[in-house]
């Protein structure tokens, strides 16, 4: 059987979706480690997936492995970078790109593999854009496996754009602007971790915004 192994880090929003992953990999092919810093890897792998991991990972020890494929959600080499989804749903976009490629030294620069779109409607907020991101990433990795044996990788093509990352002040409304203009930031906001907020009278105010759905999700828990 083959070894592969998952890492994503210990704070990522995708580590709570690997235990899902994990169950649709067939485990009579595969054997599957998890892993939270790739320093506590010791060993070769048929595959490393490295998704929504935030450390920069030596070369050194990229080439230990056969293949290691990272998620992202822009068609390189477009939007390499940080936070590509968000950024595009700021741009109002609801059809999004995402690619399954080969990680490299230089930033998000590796052959493609495979690419899909995530669909969105335009509404969702930051719990169900995850879950639909993550279902994709999912799916991503999952044909890779199904296809390896025959798969040939596309080089990028085109000159590289560059989102920077994005910091909580990213969450700052504009108190002169309507709701329906910043829609979009209030739906990729996260409550907890990078809430929406504004300042007034030099005081600061913080917004949490709950979809309907997301309520009576809460109230049957």
């Amino acid at each position: 059987m083959k070894k592969i192994a998952i890492l994503t880090s210990r704070e990522s929003w995708f580590k709570k979706y690997i235990p899902g992953m994990v169950s649709l990999i067939d485990n009579n092919f595969f054997v599957i480690d998890v892993y939270e810093e790739h320093e506590e890897i010791r060993g070769e792998y048929f595959c490393l997936f490295i998704l929504s991991y935030f450390k920069i990972i030596p070369t050194s020890f990229l080439e230990l492995n056969k293949y290691n494929l990272v998620v992202h959600e822009s068609y390189l080499p477009r939007g390499r970078g940080w936070a590509p989804l968000f950024y595009q749903i700021l741009d109002q976009v609801n059809e999004v790109p995402m690619v399954l490629f080969e990680a490299k030294e230089n930033l998000d620069s590796g052959d493609i593999f495979f690419k899909k779109n995530l669909i969105l409607n335009g509404t969702e907020l930051n719990e169900e854009i995850r879950e639909k991101q993550a279902q994709a990433t999912i799916e991503l990795c999952l044909t890779f496996l199904k296809n390896y044996p025959t798969l040939v990788p596309e080089k990028q093509k085109g000159t590289p754009t560059y989102y920077k990352k994005r910091t909580k002040k990213d969450s700052e409304l504009d108190i002169n602007k309507t709701i329906k203009e910043q829609f979009n930031l209030l739906r990729i906001v996260n409550n907890d971790e990078y809430p929406a907020y504004f300042y007034f009278k030099d005081k600061k105010f913080i917004i949490k915004i709950l979809s309907t759905d997301e309520i009576e999700g809460i109230a049957h828990e």
